[in-house]
């Protein structure tokens, strides 16, 4: 489906399936759980969801003439990392608004992790007083004007790169990777899990894999505490997307599900369940999810099997998005472990 389009390479390639057979024994074992590790996916700033999308709009970037990269997100986001890193690895300028998009009073919560890896990557990075919003927001906007106003020729790439015409693609090759690799285990998962927030990951799985008719069995887990807007974001990525690669079916809202209950207390603050749910997968398994994205949604994934949400011998397919760094801003509330 993505063969018409341009692609620079930024991925290792086919990121691995990894069986939790531990977490799934811990929870019953009436299911069998399975990673794909989205956050081993490349050597550049540790990876993440974000490159796969960041390999299709790259070269429309070069295209364009621009010479910097403009992006935003909260303070601590995986995303504008890995813009950040993009542009050092094409040699582009980069400029980052990191918005107060989480209530978070951690003492060096600007200072370390994600936010700390593009500074020492060369951005220059512009701290924002305003809350979350999923939306295109004034400061980004702003942000580009001051660029051209500069002398520079920037290249506008929104929150998550989700609503970016091509932002949906990336995770359109996910869902086809997932079926080759399906095809040489010799089965198929029943249940794919995703984090969701600006939704052009959930939207291009949504694509991907409606190709084989398992539109609906793409789980979104909300961690954007705006559901409503969050899930509207989805369809509409999803119908763009499944027109640009010809995708011959009709994508409706029924298609997008996504389970709510695990955002709380807000976007970006983890609830004690989500501590408790990365603790649990870093016990068993050593794998290690952050508080904001992959911890909610590990969360739900747990909730969801205990509660027999998942018919018993179901074989489900965990996303695992990357985020990691974004842990050392919330050293405080796993200063015991």
């Amino acid at each position: 489906m993505l063969s018409k389009f341009d692609r620079y390479p930024l991925t290792f390639g086919p990121t691995p399936i990894e069986k939790l057979a531990r977490l799934a024994e811990h929870l019953g074992g009436d299911v069998e759980i399975y990673a794909k590790r989205e956050d081993c996916n490349s050597g550049l700033a540790f990876g993440g969801n974000k490159l796969r999308k960041l390999e299709y709009i790259v070269p429309d970037a070069i295209k364009s003439g621009a010479d910097t990269l403009v992006s935003i997100g909260g303070v601590q986001s995986n995303h504008t990392r890995m813009v950040a890193a993009v542009a050092a690895k094409i040699g582009f300028k980069c400029r980052l608004v990191q918005e107060s998009w989480v209530p978070h009073e951690d003492a060096v919560y600007d200072r370390v992790g994600n936010i700390l890896l593009s500074r020492i990557m060369g951005a220059d990075v512009q701290l924002v007083d305003e809350g979350f919003d999923i939306g295109i927001r004034q400061s980004w906007t702003d942000a580009l004007e001051d660029v051209k106003a500069k002398g520079g020729k920037p290249y506008p790439i929104p929150a998550g790169a989700s609503v970016h015409k091509y932002g949906g693609l990336g995770y359109v090759g996910f869902a086809e990777e997932v079926r080759a690799q399906e095809k040489a285990q010799g089965f198929a998962f029943d249940y794919i899990v995703v984090c969701t927030v600006t939704g052009s990951t959930h939207a291009g799985m949504l694509v991907g894999f409606a190709a084989d008719g398992r539109e609906r069995k793409v789980i979104g887990i909300d961690a954007s505490f705006t559901p409503a807007q969050t899930k509207a974001q989805v369809l509409e990525i999803a119908q763009r997307t499944a027109e640009l690669v010809e995708l011959g079916k009709p994508i409706t809202a029924d298609d997008v599900v996504l389970v709510e209950d695990y955002a709380y207390p807000a976007y970006g603050v983890p609830s004690a369940e989500t501590k408790d749910a990365i603790r649990l997968t870093a016990k068993l398994e050593g794998m290690i999810t952050d508080p904001v994205y992959e911890g909610k949604s590990m969360q739900g994934l747990i909730d969801l099997v205990k509660k027999g949400y998942f018919p018993k011998g179901a074989k489900i397919l965990y996303a695992h998005l990357g985020g990691a760094p974004a842990l050392n801003g919330y050293a405080y509330a796993f200063r015991n472990g």
